[in-house]
């Protein structure tokens, strides 16, 4: 008897909230996924999400969440509209059967994030967060090495902000105020990603101070035994970078989207060819676009969930001396 035919996958449809660059990246990455359909398109501002969606053929514009869930059906909307939005957008997009990639940060601050999170678990909406660091080859060559690694880790986390040309005027006020949310989350993840187990404590050695911003420095113990430092410079010059230590090897990422290693007894540093698609993509995005729809067929994905995205706003609260008050029965990740 003859084999049946492989079946080829079910198309899988494709919206999107929001017109701006993050927008046209997110498209850029999607279309170039096999059986995806670029279904629909919502925006504050209709005028900039026709503009948008004239490159894309089969990208219908909508005006609301509703209309854009009720006319395309999709399996999935990406949403990458302004941090100040992000909360009430969400709230929107969950009330819809469709899985939710929603673009980094998870809300303007801790405590955005907590209500995104119980309206996710409300409505019982699967959300992914687009914490595309994880997904670049030079992270994921990182990560496969020192699984095979079982010695302790040393992570240091070197991070920079200067809110007079980073924030910029046009930012919102309440963006720039909660900028360690809206940018620092691209380093703060590194040591949630690498570090292995629970964080059992996070020790200040320089505090943040809020009136004057300068340098930060602060401890982060595992309970594994491997240890993180976050090094913060805000408003003074200096790089993005991730290393991680072993007995045996060192790994460096600076930039992020290039990785060395360094082996013991050795001083030369060995480079790791960088993906072929993170030089035509946004760096993550193609392999991001390509895991998020696994997980939309009922795939594993690698990426990161609601959950580990919200554990990662948790640290940079407790790194920058932030609380926020649990509503009643709500527990943390």
């Amino acid at each position: 008897m003859g084999m049946n035919p492989r079946q080829e996958p079910e198309p899988c449809r494709v919206a999107i909230v929001g017109a701006g660059s993050m927008a046209r990246e997110h498209l850029r990455a999607f279309a170039d996924v096999p059986g995806v359909v670029l279904c629909g398109i919502s925006s504050r501002t209709r005028a900039r999400a026709e503009t948008l969606a004239s490159g894309w053929p089969g990208l219908e514009v909508y005006d609301s969440i509703e209309e854009l869930y009720h006319r395309t059906r999709a399996d999935l909307v990406v949403i990458c509209v302004s941090a100040t939005a992000t909360r009430q957008v969400s709230d929107d997009c969950f009330r819809y059967p469709w899985t939710v990639l929603l673009e980094k940060p998870p809300g303007l601050n801790l405590g955005e994030a907590l209500e995104i999170q119980v309206s996710a678990l409300r409505w019982k909406t699967r959300v992914l967060v687009a914490l595309n660091r994880r997904l670049y080859s030079s992270t994921l060559a990182m990560k496969d090495d020192l699984k095979a690694r079982d010695e302790p880790r040393f992570i240091h986390v070197q991070d920079q902000q200067d809110l007079r040309y980073d924030a910029g005027p046009n930012r919102e006020p309440e963006v720039v105020r909660n900028w360690m949310y809206a940018n620092s989350i691209h380093l703060v993840d590194y040591l949630l990603l690498l570090g292995r187990g629970k964080v059992q404590s996070v020790t200040p050695i320089l505090p943040w101070d809020p009136v004057s911003p300068g340098v930060v420095l602060t401890r982060v113990e595992f309970d594994s035994g491997d240890t993180g430092l976050y090094e913060g410079l805000w408003n003074r010059p200096g790089p993005w970078a991730v290393s991680a230590t072993t007995a045996d090897v060192r790994w460096e990422m600076r930039p992020l989207e290039q990785a060395t290693f360094q082996r013991r007894g050795s001083r030369a540093r060995e480079h790791v060819d960088v993906h072929p698609w993170d030089m035509a993509f946004k760096p993550g995005f193609r392999l991001q676009a390509e895991e998020t729809i696994a997980a939309v067929r009922g795939k594993p994905c690698r990426v990161a969930t609601l959950d580990e995205a919200f554990a990662s706003m948790i640290l940079i609260a407790a790194i920058f001396g932030h609380h926020v008050t649990l509503p009643a029965g709500v527990q943390l990740p």
